[in-house]
């Protein structure tokens, strides 16, 4: 198997272009929501945080291809795209101005102490449900320089012609010579409800799942998961992760032969490890499988602010350490520490400086900075 290799960045227009969906996602911080009556709005999207991660913490050049819609909200998530220096690339719909199509809503709250934080969904008539084949030019987009695509599974889950979407673009990227990631991001009722609308049981949207998720990562060199993504997402075998509150390094690790073996072409493989006493306290490490070779983090227990967009701030940290020519560890111990420091912020994107990271990456303190 030929090592993971990372074009030069000479002569590219984009470090990362990313494909998903752009969502708000509106937080009533430790209010339940029954209770709120005020709301933060963060613009977010699991590939978007990457992409924007890796421009404003990591100085890095970056892109978005997804679905905008012409109407006041998506004029909002417009000028936070803008504002992190993310390059667009927008299929655009227009608003009926009484059902859509819309700009998904993500609610989540961020919890506190013994109250987990709690997620739901309001994807109804969502505009990136749309994106098909066909949507973008991926000839002119690619064309113009592109080191590394990134994808990942809940965009994936949302209808079946967005799947097929991430293929024609992995496909595309494969054809120019791009680095290819994707973040399993396994969510069963995504996938159940998709399938729902097919007239599909639950059984046939698991297997389903798993069906277009391996058709996916056979195109994949750079792919981030846990565990239970892995088993799940991919039907591959391992411990039963229902009965186990920590994911187990060695466990993990024992997965990759069963990756390689069914995808011969995945390079790396990664993931955080988390055990969670509190919702405002957790254990953290991250793991990182490149090349045959075996990394792992240190451990670090978190005061947590806000949980979400720890694993995104993870994997923009890794993508960026390997991008810049960092050794393994470093890139890995990157993506440790800058996926910790978001979790101290509300929201899901890094609010952080490279400096700032790369300190926390090799050992620094919390103690005052004067």
């Amino acid at each position: 198997m030929a090592p993971l290799s990372i074009p030069a960045a000479a002569g590219a227009a984009h470090d990362l272009l990313a494909l998903g969906a752009l969502v708000t996602r509106l937080d009533p911080g430790i209010v339940p929501f029954s209770e709120a009556n005020e709301y933060l709005l963060h613009v977010s999207g699991g590939e978007y945080n990457v992409s924007t991660n890796l421009s404003t913490c990591f100085l890095m050049r970056t892109a978005i291809a997804s679905a905008m819609v012409n109407y006041p909200i998506g004029r909002r998530i417009e000028y936070a795209v803008q504002k992190a220096g993310v390059t667009p690339y927008y299929q655009r719909f227009e608003h009926d101005g009484v059902r859509g199509p819309n700009m998904a809503i993500v609610w989540s709250d961020r919890g506190q102490g013994v109250r987990a934080p709690v997620v739901f969904y309001n994807r109804s008539n969502e505009a990136a449900q749309r994106l098909k084949p066909g949507s973008f030019d991926w000839d002119a987009i690619f064309g113009k320089g592109v080191r590394w695509f990134h994808s990942g599974g809940i965009f994936s889950a949302l209808s079946p012609t967005t799947s097929e979407l991430v293929i024609e673009a992995m496909q595309a990227a494969k054809k120019a010579g791009a680095v290819v990631s994707f973040d399993l991001n396994y969510r069963a009722k995504l996938w159940a409800v998709a399938a729902a609308e097919q007239g599909l049981s639950a059984a046939q949207a698991s297997e389903g799942a798993a069906k277009t998720l391996r058709k996916i990562a056979s195109y994949v060199d750079v792919l981030v998961g846990n565990e239970e993504d892995l088993q799940k997402g991919l039907g591959l075998k391992g411990q039963d992760v229902e009965a186990k509150g920590k994911l187990d390094p060695g466990a993990f690790f024992g997965m990759i032969e069963n990756v390689t073996r069914d995808f011969p072409n995945i390079k790396a493989v990664a993931t955080t490890l988390r055990e969670v006493h509190s919702t405002n306290r957790h254990s953290w490490s991250a793991v990182l499988w490149l090349d045959g070779k075996t990394y792992q983090a240190p451990t670090a227990e978190l005061d947590v602010y806000d949980r979400v967009g720890g694993g995104d701030g993870f994997a923009a940290g890794l993508f960026y350490g390997l991008l810049a020519g960092k050794s393994p560890q470093e890139a890995l111990q990157l993506g440790w520490a800058h996926g910790a420091l978001v979790t101290t912020v509300p929201g899901d994107i890094s609010m952080f400086s490279l400096e700032q990271v790369e300190a926390f990456a090799k050992g620094g303190s919390a103690r005052i900075q004067r």
